[in-house]
């Protein structure tokens, strides 16, 4: 995948993948923990209300209690059941139930006949009444009971009034009850939080719910333990409280109230904490991509400077382009220092030992150039040394004086030339840079070839973008004067068809040169060494002008290649610098000598 393909993607997306499953796990145990955190948070919050009801239904079954023993002591309720006249008792009973504020007062004589009652249902009487604990009052017993009402749970206590003189006896019995119902469930809803729920007999009777709500809380009263229940209102966690002995035996038939807490409430509550959980782990997850990339562009952008600049020097063979080694960076990296300083050493070393190599590659040359100097120099030799016998004749003309004049001139010039062109080849070559329009010196070579003799025209495709550069220009135009003379050579030998062409252009932050034929081309097996010194197919030439345009154009800091192809002709390739500042030092005269920009890691 091309996404993986460089280091900077790979670090960014592996620091990133960490960064969101770190906090991705963060936040999922965090929410799982606070969820579990709720959740038994709920049912403790029930279990204490439970117990808090409970508590309050005692505290008030005991104030009610304690209410019922303190009016059946005294002396004129006594006195009222004794005359056994419901009228009478009437009288007397309704100021009691006024302070007791009871739901229910029953007042019954000993026989458990019906007095005076008053509160409840129209029947709430006389089913009191009727209760086992009206019997067990008789007997000189307290007892509670719990009756349906269509409203609620009607809790009775129920007390005997005693006489205690002349002879103990049991008078009769006083009831005072207080309802559970709808008023009593919200007061104690505001007192918990939790909404109450009073059932009996399989039916709720009164609740801080909607009625809507009674059949499925009816089928909650026959249970034990916390459970879950869906209502219109939402989801509730569900705790019965038996109110009474017989419930806690039979939970299907007796009072229960159940205690409930709204789970949706709790989960509504979770959710705006997951949704700020989720919001910050967004933010963190922003934050680290941010950074993620941050840190892989800062170990990164010193390591690309440094691959662009070694793509350089691969793609063109350039040796001195430089890294340069930024100190006090805000994003110094020390090993990225390290590693540039060391490509440049190595480029430097490398760069040193090619010229070395080159310079042994000379002097070898110069060794194998007696062999070419003998056969070269032997046949002009000769020719002077005949055209000095002939001018020491006595009998020599002027006619054939004047023939052996201009053979020892031909020759010598010829020997000149020779030297020359072993002397190029064999001595560093000393530049002299300045800046040169390209393509005027183009046109100018172009020129001074086709001045050589006869041949094609030389046809010119010059880039105008390319304004100026630094070279040395005679060095750089006796190159192409060369190859441009050899390319019509070619062309001409070819027919009347053949062409040669001058191109410029550009190469990325160098300048390309191209000098193209259609002459006969060269053969595979020729093209590999046409850069040997001495190496020649032609008559008459000595194999040093490539050769020489070689050590030009790499002296320049450029390169040269050639691509032949037999029956369609021969293209030279040449690159140079746009900024010639990186020659080799040995290359450089002392007067002309400069230092391009290096490239910069950063």
């Amino acid at each position: 995948m091309k996404v993986l393909s460089s280091l900077r993607s790979r670090m960014f997306l592996a620091s990133a993948l960490l960064a969101v499953l770190c906090i991705g796990m963060a936040i999922y145990l965090v929410s799982m923990r606070v969820t579990e955190e709720a959740e038994r948070t709920l049912e403790r919050e029930i279990i204490a209300t439970g117990a808090q009801v409970d508590q309050l239904r005692a505290d008030r079954t005991q104030l009610f209690m304690l209410m019922a023993r303190l009016i059946a002591d005294l002396p004129k309720l006594k006195a009222t059941i004794d005359t056994n006249d419901p009228t009478t008792v009437a009288d007397v009973a309704v100021g009691y139930q006024r302070q007791l504020s009871a739901s229910l007062f029953l007042l019954t004589n000993q026989r458990g006949e019906v007095l005076y009652a008053a509160g409840g249902s129209p029947r709430a009487g006389e089913i009191a009444a009727h209760q086992p604990a009206v019997r067990d009052a008789l007997a000189g017993l307290e007892s509670l009971s719990l009756l349906p009402q269509p409203k609620g749970i009607l809790q009775v206590v129920t007390v005997p009034v005693r006489l205690d003189q002349p002879v103990p006896s049991v008078l009769g019995t006083v009831s005072a009850g207080f309802l559970l119902d709808d008023a009593l469930a919200a007061q104690l809803k505001k007192i918990t939080g939790s909404d109450i729920a009073f059932g009996m007999d399989g039916q709720i009777l009164a609740a801080t719910l909607p009625r809507e709500d009674y059949p499925a809380l009816a089928e909650r009263l026959h249970t034990s333990g916390i459970s879950r229940v869906e209502l219109a209102s939402g989801e509730y966690e569900v705790l019965p409280q038996p109110l009474s002995a017989a419930a806690s035996r039979s939970p299907s038939s007796g009072p229960v109230a159940l205690i409930l807490r709204s789970r949706t409430l709790q989960l509504q509550a979770l959710f705006a904490i997951n949704r700020d959980l989720g919001a910050a782990a967004v933010l963190a997850v922003l934050l680290a991509t941010i950074l993620s990339f941050a840190v892989a562009r800062t170990i990164t952008r010193p390591l690309a400077a440094i691959t662009s600049v070694m793509r350089d020097v691969a793609a063109t063979g350039d040796l001195t382009q430089k890294i340069a080694v930024r100190h006090g960076n805000r994003w110094d990296d020390e090993d990225a220092r390290l590693l540039a300083t060391t490509l440049n050493t190595l480029t430097d070393s490398v760069a040193r030992f090619q010229r070395e190599m080159s310079q042994k590659e000379r002097l070898t040359a110069l060794g194998r150039l007696s062999t070419v100097i003998a056969h070269e120099i032997r046949n002009p030799l000769m020719i002077i040394k005949g055209s000095l016998h002939t001018l020491r004749r006595r009998d020599v003309t002027v006619e054939a004086m004047r023939e052996a004049v201009a053979d020892i001139d031909e020759e010598v010039a010829r020997l000149n030339r020779i030297v020359n062109e072993v002397l190029d080849f064999a001595r560093p070559i000393s530049f002299e840079l300045t800046a040169v329009d390209l393509n005027a010196l183009c046109r100018e070579s172009a020129t001074a070839a086709q001045a050589s003799g006869a041949g094609p025209v030389i046809e010119l495709n010059l880039d105008s973008s390319i304004a100026s550069l630094m070279t040395d220009p005679e060095r750089l135009r006796s190159a192409l004067v060369n190859m441009l003379v050899n390319a019509r050579h070619a062309a001409g030998g070819h027919g009347p068809e053949g062409t040669v062409t001058l191109c410029t252009g550009r190469a990325g932050r160098r300048a390309r040169i191209v000098v193209a034929d259609t002459g006969v081309g060269i053969a595979p097996a020729d093209l590999a060494h046409v850069f040997d010194p001495y190496f020649t197919t032609k008559r008459g030439g000595t194999g040093l002008g490539l050769p020489i345009a070689k050590n030009i154009v790499e002296g320049l800091g450029g390169t040269i290649q050639v691509s032949s192809a037999p029956g369609r002709g021969t293209e030279i390739t040449i690159e140079l610098p746009l900024q010639t500042g990186t020659l080799p030092r040995e290359h450089v005269d002392s007067t002309a000598g400069r230092t391009g920009p290096a490239v910069h890691a950063t």
